[in-house]
């Protein structure tokens, strides 16, 4: 039994020491796949073991090369002393990049997102098997370190700024709350593949009214996305980067979507894969706890709301801190910094599928925001364009309803929490009504009578009752 006992624990520790090496190994070609991106040129072998964050013998190196060449991620060229590396059939003209990935013209696309581009349409066997690298996030400095240039910050700000700039944290979200629903729930959820058109969409968020030929999964993902869109909107003064948050946005966009229902708003305990990706996020519970806390702390301390925005997006995907959802936390999380500031939501607006996901691919396997920077810009921009179209259409009627929201709010809560039905909340109605100015009393009736009509399953959700609430209800209310 002894025996065995220490033959285990041998075992253990040689099982461990080899899995550092590996991925000491994968850390030591991933930054020399990074360095020769940025040195089309191609670079001599001493140049690439000085530009490596930590010190490597040169026989080492000559390993590591020579692996990556056999699988054709490298070339080389050149003899003994003037041999110098370069990535594999990277094309050497800008034009050549863009005539062989030609499906994501939508966006223009920055020299160093064209790059990352190329690299992520390799065939999958040529790209270099990678795991999570801390150093990735523990290397950035909030307020020190920067994504997105000055220049870039400032325009963003210009483009985003609305009116309500000065105003209480999501007052110019509320105003805009039900455009916001369908755009940004439609194409989150288009993201994800949903088929979902942007009618149907409409339909089922305002009429709860699923469409016949479509999955129960996907209706149930967009009602997903209202909830936490509305989750956001409705806590903006509590809400942050923080554990209660971020959980709770898990929480509400994965809810009935995920095979272990107890995952829902809880980290990861076991190991998950990227299907089509060379990245294996990481396994360790403990691990992924350390890292996803580091990762809100250090959104949570910068300042800039675009920055920070763009942190998230690039940090929680790479991390893959729950079994599913990640991206479409992410997205939502962007939001965050905008909703709080009332600068124009980002809704992902005519996002290409396969450029978003290339710049994921770009972060995951490569360490390299570039791609993914270019879509958060381009879609920043058309975002902001279509809500300040969208402001200038809105007339009264929304400035009244965020005027009495509060008010409309709690009347319906306590109108479908008591079950009354259409005589008695005519009653109700008209008494509320005279608490607030007489000329705009019969206005608040018709209100608060028109979102009566309007609940469905769908979105009575939003005045904080249960199900069995709202069932009693509306028996009452049809009979």
């Amino acid at each position: 039994m002894f025996f065995a006992s220490k033959m285990l624990i041998f075992v253990a520790i040689l099982t461990y020491r080899d899995k550092m090496v590996h991925m000491k190994k994968e850390t030591i070609k991933t930054e020399v796949i990074n360095f020769l991106t940025n040195h089309r040129d191609g670079k001599s072998i001493e140049v690439i073991r000085q530009a490596l964050s930590q010190p490597i013998d040169k026989r080492t190196l000559q390993r590591r090369l020579k692996e990556l060449i056999e699988s054709g991620v490298i070339m080389s060229s050149g003899k003994a002393r003037a041999t110098v590396y370069n990535l594999a059939n990277m094309p050497r003209e800008m034009s050549v990049i863009n005539s062989t990935i030609k499906k994501h013209s939508l966006i223009p696309l920055s020299k160093a997102g064209q790059e990352v581009q190329y690299l992520v349409s390799l065939p999958l066997q040529k790209r270099e098997p990678v795991g999570y690298q801390r150093s990735f996030l523990e290397s950035y400095n909030p307020n020190v370190s920067c994504y997105l240039t000055a220049d870039e910050r400032k325009r963003l700000a210009t483009i985003g700024a609305t009116a309500q700039i000065n105003s209480p944290a999501g007052t110019y979200a509320k105003q805009i709350l039900q455009r916001l629903l369908i755009d940004l729930a439609w194409n989150s959820s288009r993201l994800e593949g949903n088929t979902y058109s942007l009618l149907e969409t409409q339909l089922l968020l305002d009429k709860g009214r699923y469409s016949d030929d479509k999955s129960a999964a996907e209706a149930q993902m967009i009602l997903n996305h209202k909830d936490a869109i509305e989750f956001i909107v409705d806590n903006s003064g509590d809400i942050g980067f923080n554990r209660y948050s971020i959980l709770s946005l898990h929480a509400l966009l994965s809810n009935n979507l995920l095979v272990n229902p107890a995952a829902s708003g809880r980290l990861r305990l076991y190991g998950v894969g990227i299907g089509g990706s060379a990245y294996s996020p990481p396994s360790v519970p403990q691990f992924i706890e350390e890292m996803f806390g580091l990762m809100l702390h250090k959104a949570d301390q910068i300042n800039d709301p675009f920055e920070q925005a763009f942190f998230i997006m690039v940090h929680l995907p790479y991390l893959q801190p729950f079994d599913d959802v990640n991206k479409r936390v992410s997205r939502l999380a962007a939001n965050i910094s905008f909703n709080k500031k009332n600068l124009a939501p980002l809704s992902f607006i005519e996002v290409p599928i396969e450029t978003y996901i290339d710049g994921l691919l770009g972060i995951y396997e490569l360490n390299r925001i570039d791609l993914l920077k270019d879509v958060f810009l381009w879609a920043y921009d058309r975002s902001a364009k279509q809500y300040a179209v969208q402001r200038q259409s809105l007339g009264e009627p929304d400035l009244f309803r965020l005027k009495y929201r509060d008010m409309i709010k709690q009347l319906i809560a306590e109108i479908i929490q008591n079950a009354h039905d259409k005589h008695l909340a005519g009653i109700i109605i008209k008494a509320k009504a005279l608490e607030i100015p007489s000329e705009d009393s019969e206005r608040f009736i018709q209100t608060v009578e028109q979102e009566l009509i309007n609940l469905h399953e769908g979105n009575f959700a939003r005045y904080f009752v249960t199900p069995s609430e709202f069932g009693k209800w509306q028996k009452a209310w049809n009979e």
